[in-house]
């Protein structure tokens, strides 16, 4: 009778794990770490993607940079799984650098899975390179758009105002810093 109890204690234990499991926070949505870098700074970023459809596999990011302010210099780090095509935009107004000036930045980064993609519950890092950041605005958006397998796609584009309660889907934000004599160039 105890071995009946246990296996049964063992089994509901079990399942009311998986279901935490599959259980994924509400608050989870496409973040970037560091949250916050030096004016002027090379850093490396990571878009921070949770899949939390609870029926399908994240498939696509689209990531879309700041052209007003922009980066002169991106470049990603290559993921298994993943192609990447990156576009460029012609910039209105240069932006110097120790290189002469910069006529054209990235404008959108999009990541497609070429196999399953990240499955419910799992998430990954879409990380890359960027500098000198720019040294005028205070913070830097970076909209993102998720699609899963079933075709539901996620915008997170919302911009999150102070004093406000955090939208439904915020966009990454990169709050950026005073600059750091050791980062600047």
């Amino acid at each position: 009778m105890k071995t009946r109890r246990y296996r049964l204690a063992v089994l509901v234990a079990l399942t009311l794990g998986l279901v935490a499991l599959g259980a994924i926070p509400a608050g989870a949505h496409v973040s970037i770490t560091p949250s916050s870098a030096p004016k002027g700074g090379f850093e490396v970023l990571s878009f921070n993607v949770p899949s939390e459809d609870a029926d399908a596999n994240t498939v696509k990011l689209e990531v879309t940079f700041p052209t007003k302010n922009p980066i002169a210099f991106v470049s990603y780090q290559p993921m298994s799984g993943w192609d990447v095509a990156v576009e460029k935009t012609t910039l209105a107004k240069p932006v110097k650098s120790d290189d002469g000036d910069v006529t054209e930045a990235v404008s959108k980064i999009t990541w497609t899975a070429t196999a399953g993609g990240l499955a419910p519950g799992q998430f990954d890092l879409f990380t890359i390179s960027a500098g000198p950041l720019p040294t005028k605005p205070n913070t830097l958006t970076f909209k993102a758009i998720q699609t899963y397998s079933n075709g539901d796609v996620v915008s997170w584009i919302q911009q999150t105002v102070k004093g406000a309660p955090e939208p439904e889907h915020p966009a990454p934000t990169l709050t950026l810093t005073a600059a750091d004599e050791e980062h600047s160039h």
